[in-house]
């Protein structure tokens, strides 16, 4: 089964080169002493991280040309990511090593920490706290197409996916019909290619800290804000209920589910990508929808718009997909603003009563 990719945005060639050449990424982030506040992105890209598994496929996007990388290594149960270094909560908690730095890289400025460097500009300080690492199992690393070949044929779809709404992201999932079309482009379309080499001294000093569940919450009452929700259930679907975990589907998150428009487009938190695919595997056959407080009117509004425009747009195609609604409690008027021929579609999960609720 395909499982899905990862599209990451990178801004020069070097940068590139050293990605390809030494099979490991790892987004710049802000260095978080203590718990990241409500407002910081820390468990957003936490929650791309999470998502990652064994085999999954990675993209890189450069000056309007993209890249192929190569599969992830690690786990395909939990998170295939890893932990560098003791500037995010789960690095205190792994007592893990720097073993990736690149804060003596010409291209940035080196600070009195270690692994934290002045990315230039008004970006500020950052360091690398979670890295993934990737191998070419099909001897493409390095090759490339320019970007509107695939958005020449996203342009098929009459709605958004991921790797066409992804502004202020620095890397998102993509779903699996985007990473076929990419694979194919990539294999039988492709503009050029570069060598997958690098002369920069940075690389691996020792092994990586792996993602273990035991670096996590143990429970989903821990998780604040709804983005570390988020983050500890993609990187220990074990935390779910059993009949609401992935069971090998692929996984993505912040999905459209929406029609087009310039801003504030519809995204559901967590969805699942099955073998019995949906529009060539662009759209999900099951969706959870996270909240940290009690689910309310605008829970209940947001589901009803996500399922209205899959029948809509789908048809009798929408008729098998799931949502579940994942929540600490739900107001008593939550199903009154689910229309009544959708409400079979969802379920209602309260965590903090570890009881099962069906909206039937």
């Amino acid at each position: 089964m395909n499982n899905g990719g990862l599209f990451i945005t990178l801004y020069d060639k070097d940068t590139l080169q050293l990605y390809l050449d030494k099979g490991v990424y790892g987004q710049h982030m802000t260095p978080q002493e203590g718990e990241p506040s409500s407002y910081s992105a820390h468990y957003k890209t936490l929650a791309d991280y999470a998502a990652t598994r064994e085999g999954k496929h990675v993209f890189f996007f450069l000056n309007r040309e993209i890249y192929y990388g190569g599969q992830i290594v690690g786990s395909d149960e939990h998170g295939a990511f890893y932990i560098n270094g003791q500037k995010s909560p789960m690095g205190r908690e792994a007592d893990a090593p720097l073993v990736w730095d690149e804060s003596s890289r010409d291209s940035y400025g080196e600070t009195d920490e270690p692994g934290v460097f002045d990315a230039g500009g008004d970006r500020g300080e950052k360091c690398q706290p979670f890295l993934i690492q990737f191998e070419d199992d099909i001897d493409m690393a390095g090759r490339y197409i320019i970007s509107d070949q695939l958005y020449f044929d996203l342009g098929e779809y009459p709605y958004p996916l991921p790797s066409n709404s992804m502004a202020g992201m620095g890397f998102c999932t993509i779903t699996p019909g985007e990473t076929d079309i990419l694979l194919d482009l990539l294999k039988n379309e492709h503009e050029g290619e570069i060598e997958p080499d690098s002369d920069e001294p940075t690389q691996l000093r020792g092994d990586p800290v792996p993602f273990s569940p035991e670096y996590g919450v143990d429970s989903p009452g821990e998780a604040h804000p709804e983005s570390h929700l988020e983050a500890s259930l993609i990187a220990n679907p074990a935390l779910l209920p059993e009949h609401i975990q992935p069971d090998g589907a692929t996984i993505c998150r912040q999905v459209p589910i929406s029609p087009f428009r310039t801003s504030n487009i519809d995204q559901a938190d967590i969805c699942y990508f099955t073998e019995d695919r949906i529009r060539d595997g662009t759209i999900p056959n099951t969706v959870l929808e996270l909240k940290i407080g009690k689910a309310g009117k605008s829970a209940s509004q947001q589901v009803n718009r996500y399922l209205r425009w899959l029948h809509d747009r789908l048809g009798n195609d929408a008729q098998g997909i799931e949502i579940h609604v994942y929540a600490p409690g739900f107001t008593s008027t939550f199903d009154d603003y689910i229309e009544n021929e959708l409400l079979e579609q969802v379920e209602k999960y309260n965590f903090t009563e570890e009881e099962h609720q069906s909206t039937l």
